[in-house]
């Protein structure tokens, strides 16, 4: 005891700074002088900061209040029922999501709610005849999923393009995921158990789900894995997994440290994709949306032509998966970006301010056997014109592939000038491989 009473009052509190603060709080019974250290309010900011990521004493609500240290408390209290690590990885897990929201898409942050209550959930738990999973039960706490108001369908044509795991579209089909609060887990989870005949034995809740077409996710309470119905569905109940089962742990057991289901991972994953620019969001004429496409190398592909810029890259669609099929078990999406650089069209030493596709040449190949080899005009029935600073012309497609994992290349006949007037014989824009692969994580 005599040495830390001459322990000077800066390396004390960095002693204490780097303990759990609940070791710091009982390093305050012993003595005066470890109490005072204990009480500094610089201490408490840190372990606010540290655990919390807070730069303000906020409560849980995000009331602010007087101290660092009472805020450090409330949130322990509200959360006294849950491993501790668990509530700071959840809470990391949801401020990076809204953080990316807040800068880069905030009309949909604005629809995410308030956590709900353990009242709340024992209702939903109650009602359904389920036990959530610890890490689920604790995401809900933070944010009871996203709800809409009448002006968030206005502008899109085809629902609502704010839900925040976003999704793709092709032809007609136009997909976009939103988190159920937890009063429409119940309605829809009662409604698909009357309807589709799902037995109350699966266990499994919808908990995020598309506005257009059956898109569904379903949390499995008893093992803590996210499915996603199939084309088959409605017939016989066909989900795939979403998250590698091997990562599934301890998803009711309070008294150890991993616990961890697949709707904690899924969205954790989400987060990552969208921090590292994997996804994005998509400008559409009258509204945007997070477009699961991916942005970056490997999953998208990028080759430049005489001046013609073509990104490419697909999305497994498991809600138009067919498992029981034989050549058609599994459909991607993919999505064609092609725009002219500044500099204009170059062909042998000539620039043109202007090019427009002719035709296309497609190579699909499951695994490394080619199933479809097209050439074709047009695009989707269009003849896109590029000139120099037009944004880029996209268009999406999808192909069935007997495999879960394939390939696509290939190349576009373009013309100088345009197709009205050519100013010179066609030419070959690459376009380089990208792959046709089922993921580990399904959104």
């Amino acid at each position: 005891m005599m040495g830390l009473e001459a322990v000077g009052d800066l390396a004390l509190h960095t002693i204490l700074s780097k303990l759990e603060a609940e070791n710091s709080a009982r390093a305050a019974c012993v003595s005066k002088k470890l109490r005072a250290s204990a009480s500094e309010e610089s201490l408490w900011s840190h372990f606010c900061a540290r655990d919390l990521d807070l730069s303000q004493p906020l409560d849980p609500h995000g009331n602010l209040i007087p101290s660092f240290k009472e805020s450090y408390q409330l949130w322990r209290e509200a959360f006294n029922m849950y491993p501790w690590s668990l509530v700071k990885r959840v809470k990391k897990c949801w401020d990076k999501l809204r953080n990316w929201l807040t800068i880069n898409f905030p009309e949909a942050e604005s629809t995410l709610n308030k956590g709900a209550s353990e009242a709340d959930i024992q209702e939903l738990e109650k009602i359904l005849k389920v036990k959530l999973p610890l890490p689920t039960r604790i995401l809900y706490r933070f944010h009871d999923g996203q709800d809409f108001e009448d002006k968030h369908f206005q502008n899109s044509g085809v629902g609502c393009p704010l839900g925040i795991i976003g999704g793709y579209s092709f032809y007609d089909l136009l997909i976009n995921v939103y988190l159920l609060p937890l009063r429409q887990v119940i309605s829809e989870t009662e409604e698909i158990t009357r309807k589709q005949g799902f037995s109350v034995r699966s266990k499994c809740v919808v908990v995020a789900a598309s506005f257009t077409y059956i898109k569904k996710f379903f949390l499995n309470c008893t093992s803590g894995q996210l499915y996603v119905g199939t084309r088959n569905l409605r017939a016989d109940g066909e989900m795939l997994p979403c998250v590698p089962n091997a990562l599934i742990s301890s998803v009711h057991d309070c008294s150890v440290d991993q616990q961890q289901d697949a709707m904690l991972l899924w969205l954790e994953e989400h987060g990552r994709r969208l921090e590292n620019g994997i996804i994005k969001l998509r400008q559409e004429e009258n509204f945007r949306s997070i477009s699961q496409f991916p942005e970056e190398s490997p999953l998208c592909s990028t080759a430049i032509t005489n001046g013609v810029k073509v990104r490419a890259s697909a999305v497994f669609v498991p809600e138009l998966a067919n498992l029981q099929h034989t050549s058609e078990k599994y459909l991607f999406a993919y999505s064609i970006r092609m725009s002219l650089l500044p500099e204009g069209c170059i062909i042998n030493g000539m620039t043109f301010s202007s090019c427009q596709l002719h035709y296309r040449h497609w190579i699909i190949r499951a695994k490394d056997v080619v199933v479809g080899d097209v050439n074709a005009e047009a695009v989707v029935g269009q003849y896109p014109l590029l000139h120099p600073g037009d944004s880029e012309f996209v268009y999406e497609s999808c192909t069935p592939l007997p495999f879960s994992s394939g390939s696509i290349e290939g190349s576009f006949a373009f013309i100088p000038g345009s197709l009205r007037e050519p100013k010179g014989g066609p030419f070959d824009v690459a376009v380089a491989q990208f792959p046709l692969q089922v993921p580990d994580y399904i959104f």
